[in-house]
């Protein structure tokens, strides 16, 4: 984060909740708040720590008539568009319970997570499954899991470290598992000037793109980011991101395997040397086992001559060993410049019977 902030807020509250009673009111003191804009993401935070209880959910909110239509008629949207109903779906900060409620109506097999125990005691009183507990470290393992969803509602800008705790949110998903994330809307703020929306209680002021940017950071995909309840919520549909699919690499290493293996054995008795050193050509050499079956690696660059492949251990030499110590076949693998080599072997060294170059799809017969 840089040194200078954007802006110095004097005389802040110190925080939002817990409010001083007139007993308290001789030692409640203003707090000076500093936003600054880390300038490598852009996400703009406060320079000051976590208020004491960032980890509790206290939801006023929960008793809008407006807001509880406004989140049955969103989780019920949420639920059937991404067919979670019945599914095992976690709200991450479910305070005593308000939001708990409305997805259970919506149909989704919801259980909260909450720090505070008392609030976590309010829930299991009426009925609804809860957890006292906080994720902030993406090694985190909470009971019940693995999920099939998540939500996280206008709570991720308290953490002190959101991708840390997204990302321990994931790793109690399922491989596919769906998230909505909602945050307050700094594009919103900046646009209209808000600027009493700063609050200690909030750590990070998320724009759409620093808050796409921290969902994919720890490790989801962003399906949806739109704008909600006029215009004051960005609000996020993720899916858990999914692992590269490397079977392909596993299907061409197993059918170069034969290949190779065919073309060494049918012309052993010639002797078989490689041309070409690069990075490519030596994890082949060294994946397919082909030490001691190559009798040397061809290569023009001087300073690669008389030293070995990396892991299979072949000498490499100059060209001219070619002529001096003569082999029946040639694999060339010099990637984007092996059909230049190919008619150097050709031409220069017409005593060598076989030439193939190693494609993208396989061997490929030259002579």
């Amino acid at each position: 984060m840089p040194d200078v902030p954007l802006i110095r807020l004097e005389n802040m509250p110190a925080a939002a909740q817990y409010l001083p009673d007139a007993a308290g009111l001789d030692t409640d003191q203003g707090v000076d708040l500093d936003i600054l804009q880390c300038p490598a993401c852009g996400l703009v935070q406060t320079g000051n720590g976590p208020v004491p209880y960032y980890r509790d959910v206290i939801r006023a909110a929960g008793f809008s008539d407006e807001m509880k239509d406004f989140r049955r008629q969103q989780f019920a949207d949420f639920a059937g568009r991404y067919g979670l109903s019945g599914r095992k779906t976690l709200e991450i900060g479910c305070g005593r319970g308000e939001y708990l409620a409305l997805l259970r109506e919506a149909g989704l097999a919801a259980h909260g997570l909450e720090h505070d125990a008392l609030a976590v005691r309010h829930c299991l009183e009426q009925g609804l499954p809860a957890t006292q507990g906080f994720v902030d470290d993406p090694a985190a393992v909470i009971d019940g899991g693995p999920f099939d969803a998540f939500v996280a509602l206008n709570f991720l800008e308290h953490w002190p470290d959101p991708v840390g705790g997204l990302r321990g949110i994931a790793g109690n998903l399922d491989a596919d598992g769906i998230g909505l994330v909602e945050v307050p809307n700094f594009d919103m703020i900046l646009a209209r000037g808000l600027f009493t929306e700063f609050i200690s209680d909030h750590l990070s002021y998320f724009t759409r793109e620093t808050l796409e940017t921290t969902l994919r950071l720890a490790g989801f995909e962003v399906l949806a980011c739109t704008e909600v309840w006029y215009d004051y919520i960005l609000s996020a549909v993720v899916r858990k991101r999914a692992p590269c699919d490397v079977s392909a690499f596993v299907s061409r290493r197993s059918r170069l395997q034969d290949e190779l293996d065919t073309f060494l054995e049918r012309h052993s008795s010639g002797g078989v040397a490689i041309w070409g050193a690069g990075h490519q050509a030596l994890a082949t050499l060294a994946l397919l086992d082909l030490g001691g079956r190559v009798r040397y690696v061809v290569d023009s660059a001087p300073f690669k001559q008389n030293r070995y492949t990396a892991a299979s251990h072949i000498p490499i030499v100059a060209p001219e060993r070619l002529l001096e110590d003569p082999v029946g076949a040639v694999i060339v693998m010099a990637a984007s410049y092996s059909d230049e080599v190919a008619k150097i072997v050709c031409n220069r060294f017409r005593q060598v019977e076989h030439v193939a170059i190693l494609r993208d799809h396989g061997l490929e017969r030259v002579s």
